[in-house]
Order: C-alpha cells, then sequence, then structure tokens
C-alpha cells in the first residue's frame, strides 16, 4: 500500500488528480504500507509510462499504490489482495474518490489471480516474510510479461536478475525497502 500517512488510521495519496484525498488504512500488521519517499520514487521512475496505462497492485493491501496510480493517470487498476478487512478498505477508498469503474478489486491469493489479469505496469509487494512467494510470482510473471513489473522487497532479500524473459533493469534502495524494476 501507498500514500502519504498521516496517523489516527489515515492516508493521503500523494500526487495527481486525487492529491491530498485521504484513504482509508488498516490498523494492525495484516499490511505493510509502502513508505511514502519509495511510493514518490516509485511514480517518479514510471512518469512517462503511467499515462493511459493498465496498472496491477499486487499484494495491494488499502489500494494505495493502485489508487496513487489512477490519480497520476493509469486508465484501469486490478487490485488483488486475500484480505478481507484490506479489501473492504480498498473498495472503501475508491467509492470515496468515485473511481469504482476505473478500478476491479479481485479477491484471492495473488498467485492465483495474477495470471487472469494482464496489465502494462505490474506492481507487487508480497509480505517480506514469504521469500518463496517472490520466486513464484515472478515465474508467473515470466509466463506473460508485462511491460513493466515492480516488485518491493527487502534489501536482504535477493532477487534473481533473470526471470525466462524478464531481465531487472534498475534496483532502488530506500531505508530496509528496495524496488527491483524488470522489463522484457
Amino acid at each position: 500500500a501507498a500514500a502519504l500517512w498521516i496517523g489516527d488510521g489515515l492516508m493521503r495519496v500523494i500526487a495527481g488528480e486525487f492529491r491530498s484525498r485521504r484513504l482509508k488504512s488498516i490498523p494492525g500488521d495484516a499490511t505493510r504500507p509502502t513508505p511514502d519517499r519509495l511510493r514518490e520514487t516509485l511514480f517518479d521512475i514510471l512518469a512517462t509510462r503511467i499515462k493511459g496505462a493498465t496498472f496491477l497492485d499486487g499484494y495491494a493491501g488499502t489500494g494505495a499504490v493502485g489508487i496513487e496510480a489512477l490519480s497520476r493517470g493509469a486508465a484501469h487498476a486490478f487490485f488483488l489482495e486475500k484480505n478481507r478487512v484490506a479489501l473492504e478498505a480498498i473498495r472503501e477508498n475508491l467509492a470515496s474518490l468515485r473511481v469504482e469503474w476505473r478500478a476491479i478489486v479481485v479477491p484471492g491469493p495473488v498467485l492465483l489471480t495474477l495470471a487472469r489479469h494482464p496489465a502494462e505496469i505490474v506492481f507487487l509487494d508480497p509480505p517480506y516474510s514469504l521469500e518463496r512467494e517472490y520466486r513464484a510470482v515472478l515465474d508467473l510473471l515470466a509466463q506473460a510479461p508485462p511491460g513493466i513489473a515492480v516488485v518491493q522487497h527487502s534489501v536482504r532479500l535477493a532477487l534473481p536478475e533473470e526471470q525466462g524473459p524478464l531481465c531487472r533493469t534498475r534496483m532502488v534502495r530506500q531505508g530496509d525497502n528496495a524496488l527491483s524494476f524488470y522489463a522484457r
């Protein structure tokens, strides 16, 4: 998940059409929000590709990364998430911004739903504790590569430089987090 954390269980969209709009967050550790600076970096890098694109937010949490993509001009977004509380937060956030028509919320495990939702830009943020999930999700992406795939991970987790036709083109580290960018 992304967006600017402002306390009291609320976050804000950083930029674009919904700039400064509040988003509902989820209490507890069911999700790990993407830090503000890291999310800002992600969208600075994707800036030229986001307008009109289909965006997939995998392990979506509150949906803040996908909502940020919509705010910055993505035409459509898929939100893949299995946690029921998180799914409700995504739906509430989309409704509050009146963008349900530009989004599809997909309940269930990402490994089972990813292949059925092709997108030009895929963002994946699996729980850091599920190291095997990273390899499995990269295997899936390699079977039908998107234009660009971005995987958020712990700096301590070494992801492969190549996975089938996908090659890592860039890696950005910030604190304990990293973003690995993959393309064909």
